[in-house]
């Protein structure tokens, strides 16, 4: 066998085992019934932003005044809001929005996070220079402070305005991560064969260094998840997220605050904004656990 095929064949064996590797990973999440759990809830909420009618037939903006804040009823069980309204239905209706944000600012960032990272660590010099020190002046930024003056400064605030300002301020530190693992992974023997046979630049990042430096950002992607929930509910608690007429969890915050008598009104946004955050965070949890090397001995 020539030297040339040898350094294929290592690097074949090398891609081999991390594909078993994302197979045992895959088994140790399952087999683990806080993780399986947490998915099921988490995928209910998925469901639930997106065919609310399924939870919920009552339309949410149908409202009875004579109603006003009382509680539960048969056929009503959360009660009603301040205007009459179906209480059940509003916060069902109103889990789009969070998911939404938090789901495609997560996905946005992880992605934005993983091609800056792999730039900045495989190409040292003037494009690893040019990454590194936008994300510094963005780090400089107070992150919530900016979130609110940016947000505060457009007049028409839609999902997709909250989700690309997020993404603005928060992928430096995500970037961050990636690059240092890269750092480690660029000097490895299967990337140093890659590269001794000639194969692209861009072919060894997607297909050797990607694979094998993603685990630490996926793991801090999912944990970060719970958190993009609830500022989306504090953005629009504080008046700079969605506007009316949007039914989010946020603004059922920010009306619950103004009627502290009334404490259903509370209650049932805090309990799945809540669930939604702690589901996500303990899916963050086990593939951090599951993808550390020492405890996967």
């Amino acid at each position: 066998m020539s030297e040339t095929q040898q350094i294929l064949a290592a690097e074949t064996e090398d891609l081999g085992g991390q594909t078993l590797s994302n197979r045992e990973l895959l088994r140790a999440l399952l087999r683990k019934p806080q993780f399986v759990l947490c998915t099921l809830l988490v995928f209910a909420f998925f469901l639930m932003a997106a065919v609310p009618r399924i939870f919920a037939s009552v339309d949410p903006r149908f409202c009875e005044l004579g109603k006003s804040q009382r509680g539960r009823e048969p056929g009503h069980p959360f009660g009603f809001d301040i205007q009459g309204c179906d209480y059940f239905a509003n916060v069902i209706y109103g889990a789009r929005p969070s998911v939404l944000v938090s789901v495609v600012a997560s996905l946005g960032g992880f992605l934005i996070a993983a091609v800056l990272g792999l730039l900045a660590g495989y190409f040292p010099g003037f494009v690893d220079n040019l990454i590194s020190r936008t994300a510094d002046v963005l780090f400089a930024l107070p992150g919530l402070i900016a979130l609110i003056v940016v947000l505060n400064s457009v007049p028409d605030r839609s999902i997709w305005i909250i989700v690309g300002v997020i993404l603005l301020t928060s992928w430096p530190l995500g970037m961050r991560l990636m690059r240092s693992t890269v750092f480690s992974v660029r000097n490895r023997e299967f990337v140093l064969a890659a590269r001794s046979i000639g194969v692209p630049p861009l072919r060894i990042l997607r297909k050797h260094v990607f694979p094998n430096a993603m685990a630490p950002l996926l793991a801090t992607t999912t944990l970060g998840v719970g958190g993009l929930v609830g500022l989306e509910a504090i953005l629009t608690f504080l008046g700079v997220g969605l506007q009316p007429p949007s039914i989010s969890w946020g603004s059922q915050f920010g009306v619950a605050a103004s009627f502290r008598d009334t404490p259903h009104l509370f209650i049932w946004p805090a309990l799945f904004i809540s669930t939604m955050t702690i589901s996500f965070m303990i899916i963050g949890d086990s593939i951090r656990d599951a993808l550390d090397p020492k405890l996967m001995r």
